[in-house]
């Protein structure tokens, strides 16, 4: 299929298209570059690249793909909080935007990168996905305001399909330290200390880029039957964690460091655990590869591959790189370029 990956400068959307291109398909991205110079190590596959915001993309930008993957959005629930207003401009009106584009241009797939964020505050009880929403964040309000909106527009020609990530971790040539197990692991690795922020009991579902990066190529080329309309949580039943017990993986794992709770830190309301074999029994033949104790080792070695230090650790931290931007007013208020980016 000829494809289009919007957000592919990113975290999973730089592992995605080299997922995607090894698995015979024509990908082009779609980015506005946010995040040039989070990089960490060589990009893995270069592709054609049309540099827009989503909430400027038309049906001409769109025309002759089979399939848009969406993944571009305001990434997690602290750079969501930077700015609601923003946050709902790009996740849920950008979003939609390019969802009409493609139905106008004739695209046939769709496939939207949601959250399993959006189930908020669900405690330890095993979330399938007809399970209520329950967001607490702008982001997660956002993706489920997409995912009602989108589904009206599904019909015979145009076909979406809702992708519930676990929290994601792993190498990748745009790291993120903002997300939980990357965080423990490079703080772990920079200072001695396994920091946890909250009393270490939330449970949140956990899954590698790649294995994400996987369920979009499975879902990708599954008949349209077995995924039109439909939502499925990405990640793997048995990879859900305590926040308290990925922290022992990463203190067993980083040699020579300790665990140490941050003093005030009480419990995290957003907890959740979700079942994810949906997916494996729609899609024939899609398996997770990772787990968290593997990507803990992947993430240590890649660290000492690359002398990572906690300066540059720092550099990866999403909001942080967007309030520099603002702060240099190479973004405005909206989050929209003033100057040019420079883009891969």
């Amino acid at each position: 299929m000829k494809v289009l990956v919007t957000g592919h400068h990113g975290f999973i959307g730089s592992v995605m298209v080299d997922v995607l291109t090894r698995g015979g398909h024509d990908v082009t991205g779609l980015d506005t570059f946010l995040f040039s110079g989070c990089d960490f190590g060589a990009e893995r596959r270069l592709v054609p690249a049309i540099r827009k915001d989503v909430r400027d993309v038309g049906p001409d930008d769109l025309a002759g793909f089979d399939a848009v993957i969406h993944l571009a959005a305001l990434s997690n629930d602290p750079l969501g909080n930077l700015n609601e207003e923003c946050t709902f401009d790009i996740n849920h009106l950008g979003s939609m935007n390019v969802a009409r584009a493609a139905r106008a241009a004739g695209v046939e797939r769709f496939l939207f990168a949601s959250s399993c964020s959006l189930y908020g505050t669900a405690g330890d009880t095993m979330l399938g996905e007809d399970a209520r929403f329950c967001p607490i964040t702008p982001y997660g309000t956002s993706k489920v305001l997409v995912e009602t909106d989108l589904s009206l527009l599904a019909d015979q020609r145009f076909s979406p399909t809702f992708l519930r990530c676990a929290t994601a971790y792993g190498v990748s040539p745009r790291l993120r330290a903002d997300v939980v197990v990357n965080n423990l692991v490079g703080v772990a690795f920079t200072t001695g200390e396994v920091m946890i922020e909250s009393d270490g009991t939330p449970w949140r579902p956990l899954a590698h880029v790649e294995d994400i990066s996987a369920a979009f190529l499975a879902v990708l080329q599954a008949p349209r039957d077995a995924i039109h309309n439909q939502a499925f949580n990405v990640g793997n039943t048995n990879e859900n964690y305590q926040i308290r017990d990925v922290a022992e993986t990463v203190r067993d794992l980083v040699p020579g460091c300790t665990i140490r709770y941050r003093d005030g830190g009480g419990p995290d309301p957003r907890c959740y655990r979700v079942n994810c074999d949906k997916l494996a029994k729609a899609v024939t033949g899609y398996r997770t590869r990772w787990t968290v104790r593997r990507g803990v080792e992947e993430l240590s070695a890649a660290f000492i591959e690359h002398g990572l230090t906690r300066e540059a650790f720092s550099e990866y931290f999403r909001l942080r790189k967007i309030e520099e931007h603002v702060r240099s007013s190479r973004l405005d208020g909206a989050l929209r370029w003033r100057t040019s980016p420079v883009a891969a």
